[in-house]
């Protein structure tokens, strides 16, 4: 009996070690662990923009997914929002919500917020303000006319950090586009606003026209100013008071130019900071056997340098319709002494050159030409502080020889992207720059019909029967000894 106690005391404490061992071993992988995202296109992993966000998050946020298990794009906001929770430091709790199975949750989740909920979203709360983010903010469609477009990008990070500012922030920024002075065509600037006004509804600001003939001064509550592809010039007064709006102590411009507007007042203005329109044409010719060639529609990398474009330099972009060169001066003494630095944005590519006599049937470079390198994007920045703990908000400018990057049927989602890290620059919102979709890709596994036997008679037979085998043997070899 005493053997007998001792065995059964031995094993008794054991038993107590490992269930210790065990535990603790959960509690430090559950303290202490690493992640890492092994997908070929960093799917799990928030950009470094949204992480420096949530990293001075102030306010609990909570975010609800609310989409039916069965919708096309419910793993990947799921996925997405537990990197939200994960790495929100304990101020953002998620709850998913199925609309169809969870009804009861559903209505209390209504009840709570608001909203109708007639359709699936993902709803961000700060106290009492909220947010919906509908699908079709989530993600970006091909451009076809079949009633079921193939999503072929995934925007869930930028909508739904766009929307944590909106309802944490509260107050909506506000920019103004200048109208009154004509267009490329009629839909051109209706096309530029509805994009504008799309991204303001992500990134909390308001778009407002502006005819500066109608008023007296640039409103004092504007957070930018707008000049899309202007056809006409603006006149002495309207050019004051866009100079008095720069010279304040906070100020933002994104100026779109039409390379065949006649605008000489505002390239002098443009001129005065460093970016001169040049009136040409940056394009590629060359002689075929079929006649001649001449594209006008340019090829641009993105600078590696510029905080706004550097997350896009991995990408290339494409700049519709036509294009005008910029004389970029970021070497000039004035500038300098004025405490304004400006900065190429975006380049042509080797084969373009800037084109005077652009209305030829075949164009060679000459010495009035322009060439490379060809800058067809540029920002400028006045009262920069180049010491990060003194960083205050300083005038921001941000010029484009093309006014089509925003045009409905050529539009880029690479232009979009570059244009709403302009607007986020523009506002000093450098920590919001950064926030790239994510790539969907379709595969298809073809099989042969004997593949398909094949697959069906191992797995349903063969693995089975293996594993059966297995656990005789083993009992028999038990049985034995």
């Amino acid at each position: 009996m005493p053997r007998r106690w001792g065995i059964g005391l031995n094993v008794f404490v054991q038993i107590l070690l490992t269930l210790a061992i065990f535990m603790g071993v959960n509690r430090l992988s559950y303290r202490y662990h690493a992640r890492w995202d092994l997908s070929p296109q960093q799917n799990y992993t928030l950009s470094s923009a949204t992480l420096n966000y949530l990293s001075t998050l102030s306010k609990d946020v909570f975010i609800a997914n609310v989409f039916a298990r069965d919708s096309k794009i419910y793993g990947d906001v799921q996925t997405l929002l537990e990197e939200y929770r994960i790495n929100g430091r304990g101020r953002i709790k998620v709850r998913s919500v199925d609309p169809i199975r969870d009804i009861e949750r559903t209505e209390s989740l209504k009840a709570e917020t608001g909203l109708s909920l007639d359709q699936g979203g993902v709803v961000v709360r700060v106290g009492k303000k909220t947010r919906l983010i509908t699908e079709e903010e989530l993600v970006v469609r091909e451009n076809t006319t079949e009633t079921q477009r193939r999503i072929k990008e995934f925007r869930g990070e930028d909508a739904v950090t766009s929307a944590v500012i909106n309802v944490v922030e509260g107050d909506e920024r506000k920019f103004y586009i200048v109208v009154g002075k004509g267009a490329r065509t009629e839909g051109s600037l209706v096309d530029a606003m509805g994009a504008i006004g799309e991204l303001g509804r992500q990134q909390n600001f308001q778009l407002y026209p502006l005819n500066l003939a109608d008023v007296s001064a640039v409103p004092t509550d504007a957070d930018g100013v707008l000049l899309v592809g202007l056809r006409y010039d603006l006149s002495e007064r309207e050019i004051g008071m866009l100079k008095s709006y720069w010279e304040g102590e906070r100020s933002g411009m994104l100026v779109l130019l039409d390379p065949s507007g006649e605008t000489p007042r505002l390239n002098a203005f443009l001129g005065l900071h460093g970016v001169m329109p040049r009136s040409d044409r940056v394009l590629y010719a060359e002689s075929t056997g079929t006649g001649t060639r001449k594209e006008f529609s340019v090829q641009g990398i993105f600078d590696l340098e510029s905080s706004i474009t550097r997350p896009l330099s991995s990408s290339t972009t494409n700049l519709p319709g036509q294009s005008e060169s910029l004389d970029v001066r970021f070497d000039d003494e004035y500038l300098t002494n004025q405490n304004i630095t400006v900065h190429p944005l975006i380049g042509a590519t080797e084969r373009y050159w800037g084109e005077k006599n652009y209305l030829e049937d075949l164009p060679i470079v000459d010495d009035e030409d322009t060439r490379q390198p060809i800058y067809l994007a540029a920002s400028v920045e006045r009262g920069t502080v180049t010491d990060e703990r003194l960083r205050v908000d300083s005038c921001r400018m941000v010029v484009v020889g093309n006014s089509s990057l925003l045009d409905k049927k050529s539009a880029l989602a690479v232009n979009r992207d570059f244009v709403a890290a302009s607007l986020n620059w523009i506002l000093n919102r450098d920590r919001l720059i950064g926030i790239t979709p994510k790539q969907k890709h379709s595969y298809r596994i073809q099989l042969s019909q004997k593949q398909s036997e094949l697959i069906f008679w191992s797995t349903t037979f063969v693995f089975p029967a293996f594993v059966l085998c297995f656990g005789l043997l083993v009992w028999a070899g038990r049985r034995a000894a």
